[in-house]
């Protein structure tokens, strides 16, 4: 019965269900792990490392992606496009609520209309702004997203959720941060090792006026 409704992503279902926006978050759950951490410090990203890197930079934004990588290669770069054309019109970053409105808007936008499907891609946004501070988004492929302390996408993140629930501190510091990552990954990814080679990581911090993104070396990774 549900094969008459997923042709098209403007049709309903009976359930009022569109069919192929659910095909898209699908997609998420075979994709590689990938979590965002908040605390008063700074933020962590971590995502499990495939054949293309999953970490999208700008100044003051970092995002780690799941999904289908030649969806996620055409929103990082608008992403990119958005993040820069800001900058150049207003002399200053874009505030982090209205960059992941502006990447939302063009998923949603694909849910909408015939001859296009959804993009089977889940971002977590980590980013910071004057007005307020360091702050962690979640998107998936309808173009919903939602504001978290902390948050895994891609494959055993039910799992992945569990750990989270359980171990993060509001106070927490932020190498207490990259160590509950570390745990995480660990517990949900299908490798008995973990290291620079399958691991991508990164913090953004706040020094002084400075905003700074690191993103780990792979003997940094080990060294976790």
């Amino acid at each position: 019965m549900a094969r008459r409704y997923d042709s098209r992503t403007t049709i309903f279902s009976p359930a009022g269900r569109l069919h192929q926006v659910e095909y898209a978050m699908e997609a998420i759950s075979h994709a590689g792990t990938a979590l965002g951490i908040l605390t008063n410090e700074g933020i962590v990203l971590a995502a499990e490392k495939k054949v293309t890197s999953k970490l999208l930079e700008t100044i003051n934004i970092a995002c780690a992606v799941a999904g289908i990588t030649s969806d996620a290669n055409i929103l990082v770069d608008y992403a990119r496009r958005v993040a820069l054309s800001y900058r150049k019109t207003y002399l200053e970053n874009i505030p982090v609520e209205a960059f992941v409105q502006r990447i939302c808007d063009v998923k949603q936008d694909y849910t909408q209309h015939g001859g296009l499907r959804p993009f089977g891609v889940s971002f977590i946004y980590a980013g910071y702004d004057d007005k307020f501070g360091f702050q962690l988004y979640h998107s998936d492929p309808s173009g919903n997203y939602s504001g978290w302390k902390a948050n895994c996408i891609g494959a055993n993140s039910p799992n992945a959720h569990s750990i989270l629930k359980q171990e993060y501190k509001e106070d927490m510091t932020l190498k207490e941060a990259k160590s509950l990552a570390v745990k995480v990954l660990s517990k949900t990814m299908d490798s008995t090792t973990l290291g620079g080679e399958k691991l991508e990581f990164a913090t953004l911090t706040k020094k002084g006026d400075q905003i700074k993104l690191n993103t780990y070396s792979s003997k940094e990774i080990d060294a976790l």
